[in-house]
């Protein structure tokens, strides 16, 4: 018994040390690659670097223009998160609290809408608010915000709601008698008992803005370079027949490794916000 529990154990940090190594491999290969110069990425990109000098990442950051790209991320990370959870939580609390017919079936068609594709809609999207209401071109950063909002409020209230079931009722209805009103119930009451949750949310939707490619693309592209989030911002080293990778791999590094701290410190929320309700 004792040998068979050994030799199961074995195999399971056979697989894990596996699993990290295969994560970290590409990731211990970038940091290398980033000290180097084009020929000696083409000569040896498996070769730790001969020299640790940032010249690099200073000549990339200059050229990609990083610290006003990393602000236009950040507002628009921090104020699509922001309306997310906030308008998330409050329709998640109305579905769970109002039980009807019609709240049930809009629920149900949020919650369904997380299946279909982005690549399905985004050309009606583009289309019509680009084309027809014209705001992509008149206002493109709130654009972009409006669009991660309906985006990613889908998950956010499907979380939320099952969160806000395994909340009492009863304590909303003491809060009534004591004589608040329904919004300083919601946001008194039910909004610190909904922090573990939010959490979790936030987590999930930086790391989800931060990093997107796709829908700043469509959006921002006739916006200028001075409107450019930081996955835009980075292409500026990549041409159609040349890479500058001396430049455009310490760029990649600088634009994960905030969010890679940021992930770093607060993903034991994640696992503990998303079975928070199933516990309680």
């Amino acid at each position: 018994m004792r040998t068979q529990r050994l030799l199961q154990n074995v195999f399971n940090y056979a697989v894990l040390i596996a699993a990290l190594a295969g994560f970290m491999i590409p990731f211990v290969l970038l940091v290398f690659n980033s000290f180097k110069t084009n020929a000696q990425i083409i000569e040896s990109p498996l070769a730790p670097p001969s020299s640790l000098g940032f010249g690099n990442f200073a000549a990339a950051a200059r050229e990609m223009n990083y610290f006003g790209s990393f602000w236009n991320s950040g507002v628009i990370t921090f104020a699509s998160v922001l309306l997310i959870g906030l308008f998330s939580s409050m329709a998640a609390h109305y579905f769970v609290r109002n039980k009807t017919k019609f709240n049930n079936l809009f629920f149900f068609v949020m919650v369904a809408s997380m299946i279909i594709p982005f690549q399905a809609v985004m050309i009606p999207l583009v289309s019509i608010y680009g084309q027809k209401l014209g705001w992509i071109q008149a206002a493109p950063e709130l654009t972009l915000v409006f669009m991660y909002l309906g985006f990613g409020s889908s998950l956010a209230v499907f979380i939320y709601h099952g969160f806000i079931k395994s909340i009492p009722q009863e304590l909303e209805e003491a809060a009534f008698m004591d004589g608040c009103s329904r919004r300083q119930t919601f946001f008194r009451i039910v909004m610190p008992v909904l922090m573990p949750t939010t959490v979790t949310i936030v987590i999930l939707n930086v790391l989800w803005i931060w990093n997107d490619f796709l829908l700043p693309l469509l959006i921002l592209q006739n916006a200028g370079r001075d409107s450019f989030t930081l996955p835009l911002a980075i292409q500026v080293f990549k041409g159609t027949y040349t890479s500058d990778n001396e430049k455009f791999l310490p760029a990649v590094l600088l634009v994960i490794l905030p969010i890679l701290v940021v992930y770093l410190f607060a993903q034991r929320f994640i696992i503990q916000g998303v079975t928070q309700g199933s516990v309680k």
